[in-house]
């Protein structure tokens, strides 16, 4: 009696493998691509890559040490951690794969992420996809624009902002350098759409006051400076809160978060953390969330905190935390409050973060 025969992995046709790995996520994709050269063929066939390509969107967010721009070296070993919000688990991708002496993720569009790299030539911003582990440079920057400014970007259109200037790259050869024209520098400038949103304080050393103000993108070096931002009907709302900061929210919307004020006074302790929302569409705002007292109570016993989000999601990290508490409004609206543990160790216990929608297809 012959032996009954038996069909291999390697022996069955491409569309059955294709099809069989289309039910991966894109973590174990990114695994079974160095299994072997047959698997690293299949996943990296540009057919394969647009099916998955066309799966929804992933609510991923960078999580980093908020000192690491501080540090003047770092291993070329370092780790992006990522934290997958559907699924409440993170995900680390090496990025050994770049040859600069440090690496710092600062900003993410398009399925691709921006990172201050610094070299013993000098610090650049590069462009990378850390799923796909292929990089880009951008023209080389100063060491000002390392340490002070703030980098925004949409597709491959890149903006850096500090308090009196603007770069702007649109063709990926060369910035262009335009006056920003602000008194002070942005707070937390966030892109929806084509323009771009931030805080600007210009009050006194003694009393801030903030002012919503917008630049369309289009409109960068043509001489026309910020613009406000206000509506009479909007009365004090920037007043009843302590360093608002801006995000982006859903669809054709900001979120602004703070401490809200027990009073008006200057030095007034705050009641609490509210998230506010603005319709861009109507100019109107509306309370989106607000911290359960047993989350407050925490980071009223750490004192300084950040915040960092896009959409339905709000993330704060509290010094010495070691844990995230997560405002969520993606399920039907309702805004529900939850910790997120398992961070990396931190110097200082603070954590920065951004958006980050990877795409297996996106190409620095």
């Amino acid at each position: 009696m012959e032996p009954t025969s038996r069909t291999t992995i390697y022996q069955l046709p491409i569309d059955p493998l294709q099809q069989i790995f289309t039910r991966l996520s894109v973590r174990e994709i990114c695994a079974c691509r160095a299994v072997c050269k047959l698997f690293k063929q299949t996943l990296t066939c540009p057919f394969f890559v647009q099916r998955v390509a066309q799966r929804t969107a992933l609510s991923w967010f960078v999580v980093h040490p908020s000192h690491c721009r501080k540090s003047r070296r770092a291993s070329p070993d370092s780790l992006l951690h990522v934290y997958d919000a559907d699924s409440d688990e993170w995900l680390r991708f090496p990025l050994d794969f770049l040859p600069f002496n440090s690496a710092i993720p600062v900003a993410a569009s398009s399925g691709l992420l921006y990172l201050w790299c610094e070299s013993d030539s000098g610090r650049s911003l590069v462009i990378c996809n850390p799923i796909t582990r292929k990089y880009r440079v951008l023209p080389q920057l100063g060491s000002a624009w390392f340490r002070h400014g703030t980098v925004l970007s949409a597709g491959l259109r890149v903006l850096v902002l500090n308090e009196f200037v603007a770069l702007y790259l649109a063709d990926g050869n060369l910035w262009l350098n335009f006056s920003a024209g602000l008194s002070s520098k942005p707070r937390s400038p966030v892109l929806v759409g084509s323009a771009v949103y931030a805080l600007c304080d210009i009050g006194s050393p003694w009393r801030a006051q903030w002012k919503l103000v917008f630049c369309k993108l289009d409109e960068l070096g043509r001489g026309r400076a910020w613009d406000r931002l206000e509506r009479r009907e909007w009365g004090e709302i920037f007043d009843i809160l302590r360093r608002p900061r801006l995000i982006q929210g859903k669809g054709d919307s900001l979120l602004m978060v703070g401490g809200l004020k027990a009073s008006f006074a200057t030095n007034s302790v705050c009641s609490t953390i509210i998230i506010l929302r603005l319709d861009l569409a109507n100019l109107e705002w509306d309370e989106a969330g607000r911290m359960p007292s047993e989350f407050f109570d925490c980071f009223r016993s750490w004192g300084k905190f950040k915040v960092f989000g896009m959409g339905d999601r709000v993330f704060f990290s509290g010094k010495g935390a070691g844990k995230l508490a997560m405002w969520d409004s993606s399920e039907k609206g309702k805004g529900a409050w939850r910790w997120v543990t398992g961070i990396s160790e931190s110097k200082d216990g603070l954590c920065r973060g951004f958006a980050f929608d990877a795409r297996i297809d996106a190409v620095p």
